[in-house]
C-alpha cells in the first residue's frame, strides 16, 4: 500500500498541474501585441516544466483566474527553456517570474512567489491599472 501511495501522489500532483494550466495560452508575439493594442490586462508567466516553484504557482494562478474578478485577464505562458528570445526581451532572470501588463505597459512583476496573497496582489495591480 505504501508503495502505491508513493507513486500515486506524484502522479496526481503532476496531473493537477497540467489541468491548472489548461486556461493558459502559449506566448506568441502577435497574440501579445494584439492584447496590448486592445488594452487587455495580461499576465505573462515565465514557466519551466522542471521548476518546482512554477508547479507550486500553477494551481494558485489557475484558481485565481477562474474567479469572476480575474476572468478578464489573459494568461500567456512563456517557456523559459525554449523561448529564450522572449525571456531576454522581458529581462527575466529566472523562471517562475510573473509579469502583468495593461494599457500597453508593465504594471507589476514578481519572481518565485508561491503565496496566494502575493499572486492575488499582483493580479490586483493589473485590474487597478486597467483603463
Amino acid at each position: 500500500m505504501k508503495s502505491l501511495l508513493r507513486w500515486l501522489f506524484p502522479l496526481i500532483f503532476c496531473l493537477s498541474a497540467v489541468a491548472a494550466q489548461a486556461n493558459w495560452i502559449s506566448y506568441s508575439q502577435p497574440t501579445f501585441d494584439k492584447l496590448q493594442d486592445d488594452g487587455k490586462p495580461i499576465l505573462v508567466l515565465v514557466h519551466a516544466s522542471w521548476c518546482p516553484t512554477c508547479r507550486a504557482q500553477a494551481p494558485i494562478i489557475s484558481s485565481l483566474l477562474s474567479q469572476k474578478e480575474y476572468q478578464g485577464i489573459t494568461a500567456l505562458r512563456v517557456d523559459f527553456d525554449t523561448q529564450k528570445d522572449v525571456v531576454r526581451a522581458f529581462r527575466v532572470p529566472m523562471q517562475s517570474t510573473l509579469i502583468v501588463f495593461t494599457g500597453g505597459k508593465e504594471v507589476g512583476r514578481s519572481t518565485g512567489d508561491t503565496t496566494k496573497v502575493g499572486i492575488k496582489a499582483l493580479l490586483q495591480k493589473v485590474l487597478k491599472s486597467s483603463p
